[in-house]
């Protein structure tokens, strides 16, 4: 690999010495533009390791699902010609893209049988958001997301 690099390196500095002539000598290249590089690498990776910032969760799996389960049940209940529906829902599917992506990665979590019905009823929620934006929720998929909500509020404060 360092082979590769210092040929293509090379032939970098061989190509701009030809267009640009002596301003861009060995040690110029190597003490100037180097540590310039580095500093943009570093400052470009740590800029984008803030960009999270809009995470809403505590990081406490029993809170963060009572309330994830809440949330959702007052999006759900919201009539089709309320003012605030479209910014609910649009909350709600972030809600659920946090939530899922905090929790899914950790095993002692995603195996608890209230993960898994909060899981199955986001993927219902959001599966309809996504595919039927403009349509209302039906309510045999109401009364079931109602249902599966309810059940992981009471599984995961008994600690399941």
């Amino acid at each position: 690999m360092t082979v590769v690099w210092r040929s293509f390196s090379q032939a970098i500095r061989t190509a701009l010495r030809s267009s640009l002539g002596d301003l861009l000598s060995g040690s110029w290249w190597s003490r100037t533009l180097t540590p310039l590089l580095a500093i943009g690498l570093c400052l470009s990776l740590s800029l984008t390791a803030c960009g999270s910032a809009s995470n809403s969760l505590s990081g406490s799996y029993v809170d963060d699902t009572m309330t994830v389960a809440e949330s959702l049940l007052g999006t759900i209940a919201l009539s089709q010609d309320d003012p605030g529906r479209a910014e609910a829902e649009a909350e709600a599917r972030v809600l659920i893209n946090d939530y899922v992506a905090l929790y899914r990665p950790k095993s002692r979590v995603n195996g608890l049988p209230s993960f898994t019905t909060m899981q199955t009823a986001m993927n219902s929620l959001a599966g309809h958001y996504t595919n039927y934006a403009n349509r209302p929720l039906p309510e045999a998929l109401k009364t079931r997301l109602e249902k599966e909500l309810k059940k992981a509020e009471t599984t995961v404060v008994r600690g399941t």
